[in-house]
């Protein structure tokens, strides 16, 4: 009996295409600031208070921690060691060209001169401001704030373009 061989086949299908790329990086506790990022409870935050108390005889120097959530704006408290690693995440802050505005999405162009249309208009008054300047025809740039996967128009800039 002749056994034959399954055939090979000439693609692979992924699911997934991620670089693999960490969105975050570990941090020792003292050597936040603040100003900066951290990860607190699992949540991108802005360090708005930092305060470092001595503890006993054989303790640590404890840090308390005070954050800004950077997309939901909530506040979130934290106390590390001053030894011990947390993450901070990878912010990037980017402005971006309006194309257009529809759909409750916006379309953005990006500096190597691709279209992104993946960023949604803020529910807010920032949103309201980007209809109306959209809607007269203004030249302006749109910031987007984007850290571990996600991403949020946080400002506006007014272009001066001279004719």
């Amino acid at each position: 009996m002749v056994r034959k061989q399954p055939e090979a086949t000439t693609h692979d299908d992924f699911d997934v295409a991620d670089s693999g790329a960490s969105s975050t990086y570990p941090t020792q506790c003292s050597a936040l600031r603040k100003n900066g990022y951290v990860m607190i409870k699992g949540n991108p935050c802005k360090i708005v208070e930092m305060s470092t108390s001595k503890t006993g005889k054989h303790g640590h120097a404890k840090i308390h921690l005070v954050g800004i959530e950077i997309f939901s704006g909530r506040k979130y408290e934290d106390v590390c060691p001053s030894t011990h690693n947390m993450n901070v995440p990878y912010v990037k802050k980017e402005d971006y060209q309006l194309i257009d505005a529809e759909d409750g999405f916006l379309s953005l162009l990006t500096d190597s001169g691709e279209v992104k249309r993946d960023v949604q208009i803020p529910d807010n008054e920032l949103g309201k401001e980007i209809i109306a300047k959209h809607e007269k025809n203004e030249n302006f740039m749109i910031s987007v704030i984007s850290a571990v996967g996600k991403e949020m128009v946080f400002g506006t800039k007014t272009l001066n373009i001279k004719s």
